[in-house]
C-alpha cells in the first residue's frame, strides 16, 4: 500500500462559490500510477467544505439558497462579535458540510455516479486563494 500527498490553489470568489475540483482530483489520481484504493480530499482553511453534487445551474442556485435558509449571512454572530470580519455564518456553514471527502477509485478512475462531481465551497464574505489537499492511499 502507498500513499502520496499533492495538493492544488484555487482562486475563489468567496460567497458560497461552488468549484468543480473532479478533473483535478482525477488528474492526481491518473499522475499517481495508483490503480486501486481510495482518495481523500481535504479543504485548508475554516470556511470552506466539499461534498459531492450534479454540477449543474439548478443545484449551483438551489444549494446556496438552501445554506442562506439554514444558516443566514445577514444576521450577527457570537463570532463575528469576537473578530469584527463578519465572517460567522461562513464558519457555521463550513463546519455543517465538512472540510474533507473521500472516495474510492478502480482501474486508475474515480467511482463516482453518472452525474456526480466533487465541488469545493467557499463560504467566506470574501475572495480567496484556497489550498486543496489530495492524499491517495492504494496500490
Amino acid at each position: 500500500m502507498k500513499i502520496q500527498t499533492e495538493s492544488f490553489e484555487l482562486n475563489t470568489r468567496g460567497n458560497t462559490d461552488i468549484i468543480d475540483i473532479t478533473t483535478k482530483v482525477q488528474e492526481i489520481i491518473t499522475n499517481s500510477n495508483l490503480k486501486e484504493g481510495n482518495v481523500l480530499i481535504f479543504a485548508v482553511g475554516s470556511t470552506a467544505g466539499l461534498t459531492t453534487i450534479e454540477y449543474e445551474p439548478g443545484l449551483l442556485k438551489d444549494l446556496p439558497e438552501l445554506f442562506e435558509k439554514l444558516i443566514p449571512s445577514n444576521r450577527p454572530y457570537h463570532h463575528d462579535k469576537t473578530w469584527g470580519d463578519g465572517n460567522g455564518y461562513s464558519h457555521l456553514r463550513a463546519s455543517m458540510l465538512g472540510a474533507s471527502i473521500q472516495i474510492p477509485f478502480s482501474k486508475g478512475h474515480l467511482l463516482l455516479g453518472t452525474w456526480q462531481q466533487i465541488v469545493f465551497i467557499d463560504f467566506d464574505n470574501r475572495a480567496r486563494k484556497r489550498k486543496i489537499i489530495v492524499q491517495i492511499t492504494g496500490e
